[in-house]
């Protein structure tokens, strides 16, 4: 569902309801509306006419509806909207997700598919949109920018140039250009993004950001370039910076350890801007399943002192502004009937969910089950790779076959840096230091030779056995993180024969591994059956790495690569630096043994 804008039609009777000449089909009594415009909360009745709301009006005006809800001790809010989400995260198709994130108020999302673009290309896009179509979650797409994200250090399944932004935002379900990654690309004026925003300009849809480590004059440059929001908040002093900027921010939910800090800085501010969203980027199925998605950002931010009431009109109303969706984010006549009925503000459980006038939801849980587009095949077989062997796994240093080498290394996670380390070489293959571990990366999608890379990595422990992963932001190739060969070489070909997804592998045995056959990054088993494999392997992931958080997390596996960043990463195409844009030769010195 992407628009239930009321007919003709519907509207007259609309307006005959609301003047009292004939019964409403939904009449909504005794709750109390959160009013988003004012900050109040006032008793009132609410009037549905097929897909909209006809009439917001005192208790007991009228009493003529085909259908009458009686509400008594809930609070009404409007339907809740993500500004900024990769469904494919949850690792499950769209139908999938929206009976999960429904039920738990959330009724619009705003979904860049380019994770499902990086392997697919526009196919992938269009398998979004279609397979989103009539389900109760309205799906907003977003045209990819990102593929890849970094262009000339990584290759993933496509290249999206302007040609192929024009096609997507041509699209009637596509409302903007996805959040734009190659930040230096924009800077440096690259041709290639400079068509990229030029299509996105002459559509007048939305400019989605990607600002990770902007200030000063280089985030007012990627501005004047055309991006109007940003997701990537690395602290309070940024986000500041960022909304005094003009941007709009969207708070996310999947880095929680700054949310203390922004809600600080911004209950500081004279006034909360109507500039500010909600997001949650990205969320694991199980944590979807248990904790939430929206809805739990939301808990979260008032946990942290923002009234509820703020936080509600951030994910409504200024969500709906920030959309162009003068339809949707407010209880008012005219409104799409996109409704939440929440037990109380302090708890804010759902017990029931209004889309588009009918009730699809109660206490937590969607009436029924939205099927899959019948007319979309699920993009599966993308793995295009040939099983490997332990000798695969071995780093090698050209030319040298027994002596020592001094390379450049990746230090740290999440905010990675340079540094070096000398070596031993024996039998030509490099003798991994005491606490340090190798990351390995492969192309999968079949646009070039698919040579292995490798590099040493620094501050992530010595793992005790491997973790190998097809869902790697942002170009999804083969990702190995581990110290034996023979158990990368496991839990790679693990998913070489599944199709993708994750896999852990110790000792010479499968620890655990989940599959994911749809583009290597979606499942097609149930939401609660997933969510358990998903949790597990995480749990089991412990055993082989010493988990230290806010950085060194589980969730930082799938961020190894994103060579978009500022610092080195491993991408298929070598070792590369984010800030520099160039890819970098690891040897620095190489002392072979004499003979």
């Amino acid at each position: 569902m992407t628009d239930n804008l009321a007919s003709l039609p519907i509207r007259q009777q609309a307006i005959n309801a609301a003047l009292g000449k004939i019964p409403f089909d939904r009449l909504l009594i005794n709750a109390r509306v959160i009013d988003m415009v004012t900050g109040e909360i006032r008793d009132a009745d609410v009037g549905l006419v097929g897909s909209m709301i006809a009439s917001v009006h005192p208790r007991g005006k009228f009493t003529l509806a085909v259908n009458i809800d009686d509400l008594s001790g809930y609070f009404l809010s409007p339907g809740l909207i993500d500004t900024h989400v990769h469904i494919e995260s949850s690792h499950l198709p769209p139908e999938k997700y929206a009976e999960i994130v429904v039920a738990q108020g959330t009724t619009t999302v705003f979904w860049d598919p380019h994770e499902l673009a990086n392997v697919l290309g526009v196919a992938g896009v269009e398998y979004a949109v279609k397979a989103s179509r009539d389900l109760p979650l309205r799906v907003i797409c977003a045209a990819p920018s990102s593929v890849p994200s970094t262009p000339g250090l990584e290759m993933s399944g496509a290249d999206f140039k302007g040609q192929e932004m024009q096609t997507m935002l041509s699209w009637p379900e596509v409302a903007g250009v996805a959040e734009v990654m190659d930040m230096y690309g924009v800077l440096n004026g690259s041709e290639r993004m400079m068509e990229i925003l030029d299509a996105g300009l002459r559509s007048g849809k939305l400019i989605e950001g990607h600002a990770r480590g902007l200030k000063d004059e280089q985030l007012q440059a990627y501005l004047a370039a055309g991006v109007t929001s940003d997701h990537e908040l690395t602290s309070a002093e940024d986000a500041l910076e960022k909304l005094r900027a003009g941007l709009t921010l969207q708070i996310r939910g999947s880095h929680p350890y700054l949310l203390p800090d922004i809600t600080a800085a911004l209950l500081n501010l004279p006034h909360l801007s109507s500039q500010i969203t909600l997001c949650t980027d990205d969320v694991p199925p199980d944590h979807l399943l248990e904790k939430g998605g929206l809805i739990a950002l939301i808990k979260l931010l008032i946990s942290h002192g923002l009234r509820a009431e703020d936080v509600l009109r951030m994910a409504t109303l200024n969500a709906a502004i920030r959309l162009r969706r003068s339809d949707l984010g407010l209880i008012a006549a005219g409104r799409t009937a996109d409704i939440i009925a929440f037990d109380s503000l302090e708890t804010l459980n759902p017990g029931k969910v209004f889309v588009a006038g009918d009730c699809v939801a109660e206490h937590g849980k969607l009436l029924f089950s939205p099927a899959a587009a019948t007319d979309v095949i699920a993009p599966r077989n993308t793995m295009r790779l040939e099983k490997l062997t332990g000798e695969d796994f071995r780093l090698k240093i050209p030319g040298l076959i027994n002596g020592k080498a001094r390379l450049r290394n990746i230090k740290g996670a999440r905010f990675t840096q340079w540094s070096e380390v000398t070596v031993a070489v024996r039998d030509g293959a490099v003798q991994i230091p005491e606490g340090f571990s190798l990351i390995w990366v492969q192309h999968r999608h079949g646009r070039h030779d698919a040579t292995p890379k490798m590099a040493l990595l620094e501050g992530w422990g010595e793992l005790r056995g491997a973790i190998a992963t097809s869902y790697s932001h942002d170009s999804h190739n083969l990702v190995v993180l581990g110290r034996d060969p023979a158990d990368m070489v496991l839990a790679a070909n693990q998913l070489i024969d599944s199709g993708g997804g994750m896999a852990l592998a110790q000792n010479g045995n499968l620890l655990a591994k989940v599959d994911m056959p749809i583009a290597g990054m979606l499942s097609d088993l149930p939401a609660n059956i997933l969510a358990a494999q998903f949790k597990n392997l995480r749990e089991l992931s412990a055993q082989i790495a010493d988990w230290e958080p806010p950085y060194r997390v589980f969730k930082a596996i799938e961020g190894t690569c994103l060579a978009c960043n500022n610092g080195p990463h491993l991408t298929d195409l070598g070792l590369t630096d984010g800030g520099l844009r160039e890819i970098i030769n690891p040897v620095l010195e190489i002392w072979p043994d004499e003979a």
